[in-house]
C-alpha cells in the first residue's frame, strides 16, 4: 500500500464528504517516485464547532505514523461542509518549493 493509500483510507474515520490526497513530492528536490510532501483536503462535519487548531491536531493523530515516518511535510486544508461550499469547492494550491536550505 502506498502512503498516499494509507493516509486515503485513515482519513476516512472523519467520514469526508470530500478528501484530496495529492502527492506533491515530484515538486520537490527528492528521489523519483519519492512520498514524502503531501497537501491533504477534507471537507467532514467532524470539523463543526472546531477551531482551525483542533481540525489539524485531529487530522495529524490519525496520520500519526506516517507523519513519525516518511511524511517530511504535509499541508492541511480542513473545512466544514459550510465552509467548502462558501469556497464553491475550489482547492488551495501549495506556495512554491524554495529549495529547503538552499534558500538565500
Amino acid at each position: 500500500m502506498t502512503i498516499k493509500n494509507s493516509i486515503e483510507a485513515k482519513l476516512q474515520s472523519l467520514q469526508p464528504q470530500f478528501l484530496d490526497v495529492v502527492n506533491e513530492s515530484h515538486l520537490h528536490n527528492v528521489p523519483k517516485g519519492s512520498e514524502s510532501h503531501f497537501r491533504v483536503t477534507v471537507v467532514s462535519d467532524e470539523f463543526d464547532g472546531k477551531m482551525l487548531i483542533a481540525r489539524h491536531r485531529m487530522v495529524n493523530k490519525i496520520l500519526a505514523a506516517e507523519i513519525a515516518g516518511s511524511i517530511h511535510a504535509l499541508v492541511l486544508h480542513t473545512m466544514t461542509r459550510e465552509e467548502w461550499f462558501e469556497k464553491s469547492g475550489k482547492k488551495n494550491e501549495s506556495p512554491p518549493c524554495l529549495g529547503g536550505s538552499r534558500t538565500t
